[in-house]
C-alpha cells in the first residue's frame, strides 16, 4: 500500500469517524424528541430515523470496503528479498563450481599429456 493509498484510506476512516459522531447526534435528537413534554413530532422522528438508518448503512459499506482493502494489502509485494537471496545462492554455487574446475585443472595438469 503506497503512501497515497494509505492517506486516502485514513481519510475515508476519518470520514467514517465523523459520520459515527453524526449518527450519535441523530440518535440523541430522536431521544430528545421522544421525551418532549408536548409529545414527539412524528415527521421529525421519521426523518431523523431515516437519516440514522441511511448513515449506518453508509458506514457499514465504507468499513467493509476498508476491511477488504486491508486484507488485500501485500506488504512485501515489491520486495526483492527472494530474488536477492536466489542470486546470492547462485553466486555461491558458481564459486563452488569454479573451485572444482580449478581443482580438476590442477589434477589434469599433474598427468603427462599423450602428445
Amino acid at each position: 500500500m503506497d503512501a497515497q493509498t494509505q492517506n486516502t484510506s485514513l481519510q475515508r476512516l476519518q470520514n467514517v469517524e465523523r459520520r459515527v459522531v453524526r449518527v450519535l447526534d441523530i440518535a440523541g435528537g430522536v431521544m430528545e424528541e421522544l421525551t418532549n413534554p408536548s409529545g414527539p413530532r412524528r415527521d421529525l422522528v421519521k426523518t431523523l430515523c431515516g437519516e440514522f438508518m441511511q448513515s449506518i448503512k453508509d458506514i457499514q459499506v465504507t468499513l467493509r470496503e476498508e476491511i477488504k482493502s486491508a486484507c488485500e494489502y501485500r506488504p512485501f509485494e515489491k520486495c526483492d528479498y527472494n530474488s536477492r537471496i536466489a542470486n546470492e545462492i547462485c553466486f555461491h554455487k558458481l564459486q563452488y563450481v569454479l573451485s572444482q574446475l580449478d581443482h580438476l585443472q590442477i589434477t589434469v595438469g599433474r598427468y603427462p599429456s599423450s602428445d
